[in-house]
């Protein structure tokens, strides 16, 4: 029987995923985000939807403090894509995730982590 909160990467994405969360947590939303998106092309299903998920909070977080958008219309779409997911996915506690991305997002001395569940 699989778990189905570990993802299905290959080698080479699951690098990709740890560097792209090490510069999450340095702050370097844009390059997390472009870390991410080549697993996130090859990516299905949960996987997908999880990878999603992490790159939109980092597309949230790099609009509102390096231009200035107080919308937070990508955290509310990264919400919709980590709801189909369990609380805990690739090692990952979304739920604290979440609530962290969204307490960074009203103060920029804050930075979120993917935080090992």
């Amino acid at each position: 029987m699989t778990d189905s909160s570990l993802p299905h990467w290959t080698p080479a994405d699951a690098r990709a995923f740890e560097r792209g969360a090490a510069l999450f947590a340095r702050g370097e939303w844009w390059e997390a985000h472009e870390a991410w998106e080549e697993p996130w092309l090859r990516a299905s299903g949960p996987d997908r939807a999880f990878l999603q998920g992490v790159i939109l909070l980092a597309a949230a977080l790099h609009k509102r403090w390096h231009h200035g958008s107080l919308t937070h219309r990508n955290y509310h779409k990264a919400a919709r894509h980590l709801d189909t997911l369990p609380p805990v996915y690739a090692g990952v506690n979304l739920t604290r995730l979440r609530a962290e991305v969204w307490e960074a997002l009203h103060d920029p001395a804050l930075r979120p982590a993917l935080h090992p569940a």
